[in-house]
């Protein structure tokens, strides 16, 4: 509920269904990002969802078009479990490189985290996501 009341949410709506969902912040999870890499204008991405019913339609791949469209930023990041390979293999494929992986025990800048596998991309334009984007302006107040 935190991210949805903090405006960080955005849903991929077709009618009244939420085909698809991803969530976007300006802030790294503590730990997993170098304070070098920080100082890079840098989207988040922390959650992406795509409801089954949608699944084979590459909604996953046009959300990550449009937050990297939309990120206003030089990087779109993320991580993911260290231990879901097919999600690390989806995020490959969508043409993130992996950063490295930090393991339990050795979270960066002391942070909490236990583990976590990082990857990242360029954030690019697109102006084709397959999708009418409805978004207003404010909700992407942290873009540049």
């Amino acid at each position: 509920m935190a991210t949805i009341e903090a405006g960080t949410v955005f849903m991929l709506r077709d009618g009244h269904t939420t085909a698809g969902a991803i969530t976007l912040t300006p802030d790294a999870e503590e730990g997993m990002w170098t304070d070098e890499e920080l100082v890079e204008p840098s989207i988040f991405a922390n959650k992406l969802t795509v409801a089954r019913e949608y699944g084979g339609q590459n909604l996953g791949e046009r959300l990550v078009d449009w937050a990297g469209d939309r990120a206003g930023a030089r990087w779109l990041r993320l991580h993911a479990w260290t231990t879901n390979e097919g999600l690390q293999w989806y995020y490959l494929a969508q043409g993130f490189t992996h950063v490295r992986t930090v393991n339990e025990g050795t979270a960066i800048n002391g942070g909490p985290r236990v583990s976590g596998w990082l990857a990242q991309r360029k954030a690019r334009l697109t102006t084709d996501y397959g999708f009418t984007d409805r978004t207003p302006p404010e909700r992407l107040r942290f873009a540049a």
